[in-house]
């Protein structure tokens, strides 16, 4: 008689697991990793680039595989609509990274992937916004969902890279902690996390974090954000510093409100609304007369996720209305 490996064998009972929903996962298709800036550096591993191209306007996480490989990169400016300022010619080994801001610029991805074969796009804050054919795509799971890692990536390789399975099991506590004592009491477990997901190997991602990803309500979650958002548009657009195209939204990441007034933040967060700096690394990497400097100092991220209805946002504009 064969013997039987018991380790994989499916346990049959004992104590009650965490009970979670599953359904369908947004990108089933798609490469499973554990980060975002892992699936970048999963990208630079498979097409050799020996140099990258990245906006000034962007996380400094994404240099850390930059670092880690020893690829030279290069910062090039964006404009008032956010498009990239292009003084530069990629070459054969040279890859070209662009973020899809807020989930707002699909638009200036189609134009880019028509003229440039080394695109590589950032959609950490565009889930919704599907990967074109042929263009290196990553995505972070955690800026859209109560997962604390997580991260999808697209691209038409045969090359695969062999990666050992994440765990996430230590990495939980802010999210635990918001749902019992609030989102406040987990703030410092947050940075903690964030600190926690610097400079780790490439993994495939977590069985937990995939299994919440299952269970997510994206058709819901992304009609809250587009309806959101329009409540805040129909009201801040015109007086809105930074003009864009609303007219056909797919779940964007937050409403990005520019103003000459750099109260707002503070007005915010005095009344307890939460908003993002996007981001403070910038400031050291410009001066003072470039664009880029002036949106991290001006631009106010306000939240439109699916946690909030259009009641959420009218307290966000009775808020911001004094200062406007």
């Amino acid at each position: 008689m064969k013997k039987i490996n018991l380790s994989r064998v499916k346990p049959i009972g004992g104590y009650l697991d965490l009970q979670l929903n599953k359904s369908a996962e947004f990108y089933p298709l798609l490469l499973k990793l554990n980060t975002g800036r892992n699936a970048f550096e999963y990208i630079l591993k498979v097409r050799g680039y020996k140099t990258v191209f990245i906006p000034y306007f962007t996380c400094e996480v994404l240099l850390e595989p930059l670092r880690k490989l020893g690829i030279s990169y290069q910062f090039y400016t964006i404009n008032e609509a956010m498009d990239p300022v292009i003084d530069f010619e990629p070459g054969d080994h040279v890859g070209f990274l662009y973020t899809n801001y807020f989930g707002l610029k699909g638009d200036t991805i189609k134009f880019l992937s028509k003229q440039y074969k080394n695109l590589i796009v950032d959609n950490s804050q565009a889930f919704f916004s599907e990967p074109l054919p042929g263009v290196d795509t990553f995505y972070s799971c955690r800026k859209f969902f109560g997962v604390p890692d997580g991260a999808y990536l697209h691209m038409d390789s045969q090359m695969r890279l062999k990666l050992e399975r994440d765990h996430s099991l230590g990495r939980f506590s802010h999210l635990i902690t918001s749902i019992d004592q609030g989102i406040e009491s987990g703030y410092a477990a947050y940075l903690e996390n964030n600190v926690s997901l610097s400079n780790n190997p490439i993994r495939g991602m977590s069985l937990l974090t995939n299994r919440i990803l299952s269970g997510v309500d994206y058709k819901t979650c992304r009609y809250r954000r587009n309806s959101n958002f329009m409540f805040l548009h129909e009201v801040l657009g015109d007086i809105n510093h930074y003009s864009f195209d609303a007219s056909s939204l797919n779940g964007p990441m937050v409403y990005p409100f520019v103003s000459s007034s750099k109260q707002i933040k503070q007005r915010l967060l005095e009344n307890r609304i939460y908003v993002a700096t996007y981001w403070p690394n910038v400031l050291d990497w410009t001066t003072k007369k470039m664009f880029e400097h002036y949106l991290t100092n001006h631009l106010t991220a306000l939240p439109i996720d699916h946690r909030y209805t259009h009641i959420d946002m009218r307290r966000i504009l009775n808020v911001l209305k004094p200062l406007l």
